[in-house]
């Protein structure tokens, strides 16, 4: 097996955090940035890096794969050249900023048989797979809502609201825990720093077979909340991502009936185990398999499209009020 090189592109601080994961992970890391002091930072990190200012001039160096972490507004193009170069790509959620520019990549994806993955993180989380195989274990039954808090105090981007950077997450995780798509999805929020960039924003959605759910998510929140809730006919499941020791709660429920009335209560939660590990290097181990032929079946396009078609549903809400 050729020894794998990987290219990423744009390396703000979460591009940054993939050059780190990937030399830990003992994998030769190329970088391409037009601005050079992102550039340094890499170089401090590994002087030996190759870097690059275009993606055309890193072709000769035969990377394996490459890794979009730019903003979602140059994510299309940049992808476009990418896959008609047979290159795999790993690309940073969300896949794009509409629907019809999503529709672009898939198109090249078909055309040129490319290897595409959307980097949806929460996917290869150990937590919520574990969560997802409880669910699918009859653990609480028929699932009937879903609810994510997802808060914290910055960054506050310019080209992209709180939904479009926050929600994506959010969002494949429900696609995921309820293996549907929603039949209908509305949001409300607010715009306090720029006119019609929204910092906080509730949605609703509601899923066949009477799920139902809502996503919050602010980047104007005074303290950190990475807060995942599943409720079900038998019992709750709660996680909480912003905490350090990061449990899964489960919480039997109990129903009692006087007089015709039901009483539900929760038994004294459960804390349930699960295979501890980062989810950034489950991603990429996960890439670095499809690099190598793996069929991609987990955080597929197709998976990123319906993401990018419930942002943009939703926004359109936003846009009315």
């Amino acid at each position: 097996m050729k020894k794998i090189k990987i290219c990423v592109v744009g390396v703000g601080r979460w591009g940054l955090n993939h050059v780190k994961t990937l030399l830990s992970m003992n994998i030769s890391v190329g970088c391409i940035d037009k601005d050079s002091s992102k550039l340094n930072n890499v170089y401090e990190l590994d002087p030996s890096i190759k870097s690059f200012s275009t993606i055309e001039e890193s072709f000769e160096h035969n990377f394996s794969g490459y890794i979009l972490a730019t903003p979602a507004s140059t994510h299309t193009e940049l992808a476009k050249t990418l896959i008609s170069n047979h290159k795999p790509v790993l690309i940073e959620k969300p896949l794009a900023l509409s629907l019809q520019e999503s529709k672009q990549i898939k198109s090249y994806v078909d055309k040129f048989a490319g290897k595409v993955i959307v980097g949806h993180l929460l996917l290869f989380h150990p937590a919520i797979n574990k969560i997802k195989t409880m669910i699918d274990n009859g653990k609480i039954g028929k699932i009937q809502y879903i609810y994510s808090n997802r808060l914290n105090l910055g960054k506050v981007r310019k080209e992209e609201n709180v939904f479009w950077s926050f929600a994506p997450h959010d969002i494949s995780v429900f696609q995921y825990l309820s293996s549907s798509f929603p039949s209908k999805t509305f949001s409300i929020g607010g715009d306090f720093l720029q006119k019609k960039i929204h910092d906080t924003t509730i949605t609703y959605l509601k899923y066949p077979n009477n799920i139902q759910g809502h996503i919050y998510v602010s980047w104007l929140h005074p303290f950190k909340e990475h807060r995942l809730v599943v409720i079900g006919t038998k019992g709750t499941l709660h996680f909480e991502d912003s905490i350090d020791k990061k449990p899964i709660q489960f919480y039997e429920k109990q129903i009692t009936k006087n007089d015709d009335i039901s009483t539900l209560k929760n038994k004294k939660p459960i804390n349930i185990n699960y295979e501890q590990g980062m989810p950034l290097k489950n991603e990429l181990k996960y890439f670095i398999d499809v690099i190598n032929g793996k069929k991609v079946k987990k955080a597929n396009i197709d998976e990123g499209i319906d993401v990018v078609k419930i942002l943009e549903t939703a926004s359109m809400s936003l846009s009315e009020l």
